[in-house]
């Protein structure tokens, strides 16, 4: 999953409400793969700009993302990622997290950046706020039950 979802899965204050309850429902009712670079990215970006998380805010999120199928990001991956960067002349940042998608055995991607539809490599990238865009058959968006706004699964626990 790209970065930018996961951002906005996590703006406390969104700018787009319909992107967010897709992110959300993608982000937290979905298992799916992350990369050490994927969460690098998300710290870099939620602590930044004009609406920072909270620290504890993301610490959470590290620990919930941390939890997911993860895949560090060593030679191996720099290397497909630079290959697939030439080889469809996207940035280098999203081939690796695509390299990081085909390592986990990921057969789909999601992102905004990318074309939507287009197989980069062994994974299809998929554009959830697309409208008609496919989306998993299991979306449920349920808020967390022990909260009265939407967190991380892991700070849901009983």
């Amino acid at each position: 999953m790209d970065t930018n979802i996961l951002v906005v899965a996590a703006e406390r204050k969104p700018n787009d409400d319909r992107k967010s309850a897709i992110a959300r429902d993608l982000v937290l009712d979905q298992v799916f793969g992350v990369s050490a670079q994927s969460i690098a990215e998300f710290v870099n970006v939620a602590t930044g700009g004009r609406k920072p998380l909270p620290a504890a805010e993301v610490d959470r999120w590290i620990e919930f993302l941390s939890g997911m199928p993860f895949t560090v990001l060593d030679a191996a991956i720099v290397r497909r990622g630079h290959w697939l960067s030439r080889r469809y002349r996207i940035q280098y940042c999203d081939a690796a997290l695509l390299a990081a998608a085909e390592r986990l055995g990921a057969p789909i991607f999601y992102s905004e950046d990318l074309n939507h539809g287009q197989t980069y490599g062994s994974v299809q990238v998929l554009n959830p706020f697309r409208y008609g865009s496919p989306t998993p058959r299991n979306l449920v968006g349920t808020p967390c039950p022990f909260s009265s706004t939407r967190t991380p699964r892991s700070s849901c626990r009983a």
